[in-house]
């Protein structure tokens, strides 16, 4: 039976790849996405989830948008990597999805109620979105099966030697739903970039001839030249679509149980995530982090869903 999931997102070219494959694989049912500002600002993530689901023929998934900015920082997009308008590269088309009316928390609250089951929430973006939720709707709470993020890491970061863009970009938000006792899942840095944007992988993926495929490809080169600019990595990761997979396929990637703290006020480590592997500080375990992953299979799963695509 496919898993109903809430995407929650700030497009962003891996974010979009994330999108596809919720949409594309069938052990996944996308029931909601909801934007954030993060790898760009508002107005522009709203954008780009309503370009991308349209240009793949993903109908009937309400896109609503969310905060502007996170809890009590200013954001800070990453131009420096997605561009001034977060999904730079290809010409965008004009969207062809209009915008839900409600705000991200009211879109995430009715999704949920609409469905019997549990719903899993996987949010590629700062989370603010999901704090704002979890402090408005505690009564809520039994209907989420569990929140997968992207972000984090279990070592260095890439937006400061610690801490890794997501996290830092709200670590307040993160705090706050750790803190709800949601189980909760971290998919960070170490394992994401394992899922490199090789050219093999770019030719796969061309090679798949439908729309999708080939604005994706687009998406890749200049994502790959950005991370070669930034971080002397000519084949960048491509970050979202790995906590996706998680929920598409139990064992892709391999988790652990144990202690996740966020830094919230270090000079240079300010979004860190401090991740206890060892039981160091003999605190209780609160998130699953992603220890591994199975890297062929995963961009199996990315073919195999873009390939369903319009």
């Amino acid at each position: 039976m496919a898993v109903p999931v809430i995407i929650d997102c700030d497009p962003g070219h891996d974010d979009v790849f994330a999108i596809w494959l919720a949409a594309g694989h069938p052990r996944i049912d996308l029931r909601a996405i909801t934007t954030v500002g993060g790898n760009g600002r508002l107005e522009h993530t709203t954008y780009n989830a309503r370009v991308v689901t349209g240009l793949a023929g993903i109908a009937g998934v309400p896109i609503a948008q969310g905060a502007d900015s996170p809890l009590v920082r200013a954001l800070e997009p990453a131009e420096w990597i997605h561009g001034s308008n977060a999904l730079g590269g290809p010409e965008l088309p004009e969207p062809t999805v209009d915008a839900d009316p409600r705000p991200a928390v009211e879109l995430i609250r009715d999704t949920l109620d609409a469905y019997a089951e549990p719903v899993t929430i996987v949010a590629t973006g700062p989370l603010t979105n999901i704090a704002l939720f979890v402090r408005a709707y505690p009564d809520r709470w039994p209907k989420v099966r569990e929140i997968v993020w992207m972000g984090g890491s279990t070592g260095r970061g890439n937006v400061t030697p610690y801490a890794e863009f997501n996290s830092w970009s709200d670590p307040e938000a993160v705090v706050m739903v750790l803190d709800s006792g949601l189980r909760f899942t971290m998919v960070g840095l170490n394992v994401t970039h394992q899922a490199l944007i090789t050219p093999s992988v770019i030719e796969r993926i061309a090679a798949v001839g439908n729309t999708t495929a080939a604005f994706g490809v687009e998406l890749l080169r200049y994502f790959n030249n950005s991370y070669e600019i930034d971080q002397g990595m000519p084949e960048g990761p491509l970050h979202d679509p790995v906590a996706v997979a998680l929920v598409a396929e139990p064992g892709l990637v391999e988790t652990v149980h144990t202690r996740l703290d966020i830094e919230l006020r270090g000079t240079e480590t300010s979004g860190a995530t401090s991740v206890d592997l060892i039981d160091k500080l003999k605190r209780p375990p609160n998130a699953h982090v992603a220890v591994g992953l199975d890297v062929d299979r995963f961009w199996d799963l990315m073919i195999e869903a873009i390939t369903t695509l319009a």
